[in-house]
């Protein structure tokens, strides 16, 4: 993305660009920081001391508790038909999964008379995850302290609709 905005095609130099407005940054006492992922990627976001503050400026979190479960349900199973995550969450899921495909979170790929559900790089980037399936899974269930072979406890997924 960075390339396309200053016009500049080598690797290198976009990481040298990204490097210098890290360091940038840094030196500013700026409340806003700019990190490179594990994978290479580089963020932009907001240091951990001044969350706080800020958390009480915000209004609203980003997604309700239900469509919050859903849309980790999808994340930690996908791809995914959606007629199993109704199965799994609820027909309130039919809801979720439309806010989260409006949200850009999401997307689903018609196979017969399911869809077959993903996350996005949209979803990936804001909650700094790797873009790969398998790695962002790893990383979920890390952050969601569960094992690696942890099944989802399906039981209470249906109440939290």
């Amino acid at each position: 993305m960075i390339g396309s905005v200053v016009g500049a095609r080598s690797e290198d130099k976009i990481r040298g660009i990204a490097t210098a407005v890290s360091e940038r940054y840094k030196t500013a006492s700026s409340p806003i920081q700019v990190v490179e992922l594990p994978d290479g990627r580089f963020v932009m976001q907001l240091k951990a001391e001044f969350a706080k503050h800020v958390r009480k400026l915000a209004n609203r979190p980003l997604l309700t508790p239900g469509p919050l479960r859903t849309l980790s349900f999808i994340a930690l199973k996908q791809p995914v038909t959606q007629s199993y995550v109704v199965r799994v969450r609820g027909k309130l899921a039919y809801g979720h999964v439309k806010q989260l495909k409006d949200m850009d979170l999401i997307n689903d790929e018609r196979i017969g008379r399911t869809r077959m559900l993903r996350t996005t790089t949209t979803f990936a980037d804001y909650f700094n995850l790797n873009h790969d399936p398998s790695l962002m899974k790893k990383e979920l269930k890390k952050v969601l302290q569960l094992g690696e072979d942890a099944p989802l406890p399906v039981e209470t997924a249906k109440q939290d609709s």
